[in-house]
């Protein structure tokens, strides 16, 4: 089954799907094009990437020469990148226009400011928090413009999503962070819940550390399914969207097929009994 009739609207009325296809760490052309190539294969309609990533342009080529080969068009595929820390305040109109420049998809269909703080600053520096809005009115431009048809943002906390809910012109339509069970984010997603901003998880598998979990691997055991499918599995059957991410062609194939089988609620309290509030990736919590 395509992934394409599994989807969130965002509040600027445009369909998300809820898989996406994450591309960090992909960045030669050759390992780009095989994985875009393959996902577009087992169904993926949404690639995620990042100004940090450095793999724009590749990514951008590689949907240009496949989508034919797949009988797809741009409208097709949902398209999301992030602005860099570097460019955070008065270079990030400069900073997106080169996302939409190196992706070379005529527009970008969701743009996320990527980290709360900006680069070589201290996380405690005040001008932190007037980088951010200045970013912010950039991405409302370039919105309003139709270059960037939805805005959001990621790691940021419940304080940063207030502050800039409170000042936008624009509300985000869109929230990306880390979420898996061990790291359940129950205030974050209430805030994102309260604003009606959509709540993306990233790192489902905990940088592949969950899928040894003794309970995650039960529950995959028991349910014939890999723990991958039962970590992304249950995100998606919150109404959270995932963006698994591989360079292995099965991998890929098997993180997509989330569709055709659903887990119980003794195994989804199961697994969200893990939160213990354990990150794996890095910690925007203290960034002012």
């Amino acid at each position: 089954m395509s992934s394409s009739s599994h989807s969130v609207l965002l509040k600027t009325g445009v369909q998300m799907p809820l898989l996406g296809f994450g591309t960090y760490k992909l960045v030669s052309p050759e390992d780009v094009s095989r994985a875009v190539d393959a996902a577009l294969l087992a169904g993926y309609r949404a690639f995620d990437s990042a100004a940090v990533y450095l793999n724009e342009a590749e990514l951008g080529r590689a949907l240009k020469q496949l989508l034919p080969k797949h009988g797809l068009t741009r409208e097709d595929v949902f398209i999301t990148s992030k602005l860099g820390s570097k460019d955070q305040g008065e270079r990030a109109m400069e900073g997106a226009l080169h996302s939409l420049s190196d992706l070379d998809m005529g527009y970008i269909d969701l743009y996320l400011i990527h980290w709360p703080g900006t680069q070589d600053l201290e996380i405690t520096d005040p001008r932190n928090s007037g980088n951010r809005a200045e970013s912010w009115a950039a991405l409302e431009k370039l919105h309003v413009q139709g270059k960037l048809k939805a805005i959001g943002v990621s790691n940021y906390t419940p304080a940063h999503m207030r502050e800039l809910i409170q000042s936008c012109k624009i509300p985000p339509a869109l929230l990306q962070v880390e979420f898996h069970p061990k790291f359940c984010q129950t205030e974050l997603r209430k805030v994102c819940e309260e604003y009606g901003v959509c709540f993306q998880a990233y790192s489902s598998l905990g940088k592949g550390d969950l899928v040894t979990d003794p309970v995650v691997l039960e529950v995959a055991k028991n349910c014939e399914r890999t723990p991958a499918q039962v970590l992304l599995r249950w995100a998606v059957q919150q109404g959270v969207p995932v963006l698994p991410k591989s360079s292995n062609p099965d991998r890929i194939k098997d993180n997509a097929r989330l569709f055709d089988f659903t887990l119980s609620d003794t195994d989804m309290d199961r697994l969200s009994a893990l939160d213990c509030g354990h990150k794996f990736c890095r910690d925007a919590s203290q960034v002012v």
